[in-house]
């Protein structure tokens, strides 16, 4: 299936190939070669435009908001157990544990 996504990235290797055959044509002096490549980035780069008129940038799975309610219950958590006497150097690294489990989990339901 093809992704708003999968657009996304096929226009960025076109957009690099189509910039690194600009370079060569021109180092070889051969003009008709980097006009071909630079007309072939340009309708690449509109072709992203078009994608995102139509489907919006929230469809390229950009960052969510930040559940504010969710964000300050863990704020709180962290500093309950601080006032508790936990070890402030063991919570910042269970904190960090997390987030990075949560970053290769990658993309849930939010809750809100």
């Amino acid at each position: 299936m093809v992704t708003p996504r999968l657009v996304r990235r096929v226009v960025l290797v076109v957009c690099v190939v189509g910039v690194i055959g600009m370079i060569v044509g021109s180092i070889a002096d051969r003009t008709g070669v980097a006009i071909s490549f630079g007309i072939m980035t340009a309708l690449a780069m509109g072709g992203l435009i078009l994608v995102t008129s139509v489907v919006g940038p929230d469809s390229f799975g950009g960052p969510r908001p930040v559940p504010e309610r969710e964000a300050a219950a863990v704020d709180a958590a962290i500093d309950q157990l601080l006032e508790s006497g936990a070890d402030e150097d063991q919570v910042r690294e269970l904190a960090r544990r997390a987030l990075a489990l949560g970053r290769r989990l990658g993309p849930g339901p939010t809750r809100g």
